[in-house]
């Protein structure tokens, strides 16, 4: 075995943990994926008040679908008429995320009873992130689509998605050994790691913007703008965030120049975060982590291109969809590298030589 091997592979890695609690906690993380893929689909048809009530729909634990069921739900509710192809898509969202609050739930009692994990304290704030989720899922109803609930809404389903899939890894409790200077490389790269996460949690909180505020058609046409590479955008309405709320917000309520000035800034910050993920896929390239190399480039690329293909193809419901589940498979991707960085520590001598030697 060549000694570049070395630099790039672990030389010792603890076992992972296999017990049933991190099952649970792998199942809470798939749940959360489903959450938030459920909760795209369920804007992006259009369903965000398809069911005017809450935690039910129109008074149902389901929601109703006979014909007198929904003859007395229009009845209760005049001013918002039973739409069956809307309140299913809510309702089952909602009922996911239920299922997500009880196993995150049982989660935090187990980690009650072993106070001394070590996921201990990470565990008991996704409890109180989730609590705080259902309250801006009832505010997304009871305040009709405010944009700004609708976006923290998000930002709360990928925060969520995000603390799991910390927890889970520091559950496996792995740790990676390289050589110094592969560990020096690797520790230069924290900083602009750190960055690109920040800048990738910005850019999802503009794409939630956007999609809140009905801009995504803004601009039908790429590289450019409404032909212009600067349009004519009012970008003081359009992140206007102490807007007051109408009586509903569903279809939006800017003008043009606003929802263009929101759609042309998610655009700019889609370019500022492929540079920062490809120099930092490149830097990462050089410090001989050229697996990571390829999964940051890649994460990247794919959303950049599910992002242009909603703009060329006038937003169909598929790409859109898997455009913010690509907006979190980003996020999970820097997040992790970010969290192997860390957990990353230089080997001795002594161990590069009996790792060299177990292997001839």
């Amino acid at each position: 075995m060549s000694s570049s091997a070395v630099e790039i592979q672990p030389i010792a890695e603890q076992k992972p943990q296999t017990g049933w609690q991190l099952r649970l906690a792998l199942a809470a993380c798939a749940l959360a994926v489903v959450v938030v893929v459920l909760g795209a689909f369920t804007r992006l048809v259009g369903a965000g008040l398809g069911c005017p009530d809450w935690p039910g729909c129109y008074g149902h634990i389901t929601w109703p679908d006979e014909r007198h069921e929904i003859q007395k739900a229009n009845s209760a509710f005049p001013d918002a008429p039973v739409d069956v192809s809307k309140t299913w898509p809510e309702m089952v969202h909602r009922y996911f995320a239920g299922a997500l609050l009880l196993l995150v739930a049982v989660l935090t009692y187990l980690a009650w009873r072993r106070r001394g994990q070590r996921t201990f304290k990470q565990t008991l704030f996704l409890m109180a992130l989730i609590l705080l989720q259902a309250a801006f899922g009832m505010w997304t109803v009871t305040l009709k689509l405010w944009p700004q609930v609708v976006t923290a809404h998000l930002l709360g389903g990928m925060a969520t998605l995000s603390m799991l899939w910390l927890i889970v890894e520091r559950m496996r409790e792995r740790r990676r050994y390289v050589p110094l200077h592969a560990f020096l490389a690797l520790q230069k790269l924290r900083p602009l790691a750190l960055l690109a996460a920040v800048a990738v949690v910005f850019q999802i909180a503009l794409g939630g913007w956007t999609s809140a505020n009905y801009a995504a058609l803004a601009c039908v046409d790429f590289p450019t703008c409404q032909g212009q590479w600067w349009p004519q955008a009012d970008f003081r309405e359009g992140f206007n965030i102490a807007q007051q709320i109408g009586p509903n917000y569903l279809g939006g309520a800017l003008e043009s120049d606003a929802r263009t000035a929101i759609h042309f800034t998610h655009r700019l910050g889609a370019l500022l975060v492929t540079l920062l993920v490809l120099c930092l896929a490149v830097l990462t390239w050089r410090a001989a982590a050229r697996a990571w190399a390829l999964v940051l480039v890649g994460a990247v690329l794919l959303q950049v291109g599910l992002g242009i293909a909603n703009v060329v193809m006038f937003l169909p419901l598929p790409v859109a969809v898997a455009h913010n589940a690509g907006a979190a498979l980003l996020l999970l991707v820097i997040l992790t590298f970010c969290y192997h960085i860390q957990v990353t520590r230089p080997v001795n001598s002594i161990q590069v030589n009996s790792a060299l030697t177990q292997t001839q």
